[in-house]
């Protein structure tokens, strides 16, 4: 009796569906072993990443902890609510500036500090110009040469686009250069259709050996239906906090203020892009390694 032999494509199915069957590693919850904790924020674009990161960070600061916020979206607009609506000097076109004097960038050419959150945007290219995933993975290569993993942060986050299709939106997941990923999500198809991405992303590395995993879901705008609630049921993941539609928080949001304004604030921030900036507002040097 001679055995059947399948065809090229039913294998290749049968080889895939095998594949998916398989259940990855469960996300840790040991203890971190590194000293600087790096999280990356996902989701749909206006689902409110940047009003979340930028208080998440600010309270982090008013705890003691020594916080860096990068803004990974060619918007660069993560950090404007730290800086009241003022834009920082992006990486990118910082980068390109100084290649053209023929000088070298530094720390305080493209960090910024303000109510003690460190910040940065890695910016990207003009719109119809260029590639935004390639210009955050030329953002991260250049970061890379500053020290970027020698700087002794206690938390990093990174704001990113949900499109974890684009290679370079996908960095952190595919490199493992985050350990855990924090998707923003509401009660609509859309973020949450964004959210399952994310969640399939970080899934399918897990199963080629990396070790990011989703360590939950923030609900913004929550108007109480429930539907973020039970995708993070579905998928498995818990939600880390619902944050209500809000008129004062929309108020807040739109004039660039903190959910919690400080009492104190620092005396000068970075000026917008393309004017000068204070010094005293600059990282003017490389920070503090541990």
């Amino acid at each position: 009796m001679t055995a059947t032999t399948l065809d090229p494509l039913t294998q290749l199915k049968t080889n895939l569906r095998a594949e998916a069957a398989i259940e990855p590693p469960p996300v840790s919850t040991a203890k971190p072993t590194k000293e600087t904790q790096i999280i990356a924020i996902y989701g749909k674009g206006g689902i409110g990443k940047s009003f979340t990161l930028a208080n998440l960070s600010y309270m982090m600061a008013q705890q003691g902890k020594k916080v860096l916020l990068i803004g990974c979206d060619p918007k660069s607009d993560t950090t404007s609510l730290l800086f009241g609506g003022k834009a920082c000097p992006t990486i990118i076109n910082t980068s390109a500036k100084k290649k053209l004097s023929g000088e070298e960038v530094s720390i305080g050419d493209v960090c910024f500090k303000r109510d003690g959150v460190f910040a940065m945007e890695l910016g990207g290219p003009e719109v119809g110009r260029g590639c935004g995933g390639r210009g955050i993975i030329h953002g991260f290569e250049t970061l890379e040469k500053l020290g970027f993993n020698d700087w002794g942060f206690d938390y990093v986050l990174l704001d990113f686009l949900g499109d974890v299709v684009c290679g370079g939106f996908g960095l952190p997941i595919a490199r493992d250069m985050c350990q855990k990923v924090i998707v923003v999500g509401s009660n609509d198809l859309q973020s949450l259709y964004v959210a399952n991405n994310v969640c399939s992303a970080t899934q399918y590395f897990r199963k080629l050996g990396g070790h990011v995993g989703v360590a939950g879901i923030v609900v913004n705008k929550d108007d109480g239906t429930g539907e973020a609630q039970a995708f993070a049921e579905k998928v498995g993941i818990p939600v880390l906090a619902s944050i209500p539609a809000n008129e004062d928080i929309r108020r807040k949001s739109a004039k660039y203020e903190a959910a919690r304004a400080p009492s104190t604030r620092s005396s000068a921030g970075p000026a917008a892009s393309g004017a000068r900036s204070s010094s005293s507002s600059r990282a003017t040097s490389r920070p503090r390694r541990r």
